[in-house]
């Protein structure tokens, strides 16, 4: 996923505006559109900096969908994986063991 995806994925998750988002980092209303547009443009890396802060994610995962940071295990997390991890930290220790159990429950299912 580029850029355009890793930002519409982002607000969507976040649940936030487009103009919102422009009122929070200072990037016009109509830099953000066409962002998200399906020209694909490319925002200067100052706009990339202001979205990225305002969002609490690193411009490398906007760039490129991944954290850039390693984990624990080497492994860089996907988009879908930094989604999951952000859902599970909300949640009690209890309700984080049954997730636990429950992924690693289908990891080990032959048919999944």
């Amino acid at each position: 996923m580029g850029f355009r995806e890793n930002l519409k994925s982002e607000l969507a998750y976040q649940g936030i505006l487009i103009k919102e988002l422009a009122a929070l980092s200072g990037v016009s209303r109509f830099s953000i559109s066409n962002y998200l547009n399906t020209r694909e443009q490319l925002p200067s890396v100052e706009a990339a900096v202001k979205i990225a802060r305002v969002l609490g994610v690193s411009v490398e995962y906007l760039v490129m969908g991944e954290d850039g940071k390693e984990t624990d295990t080497g492994l860089r997390l996907s988009a879908e994986a930094r989604a999951i991890a952000r859902l599970v930290e909300q949640l009690d220790v209890q309700k984080q063991k049954f997730v636990l159990e429950f992924i690693q429950w289908i990891k080990n299912r032959k048919n999944i």
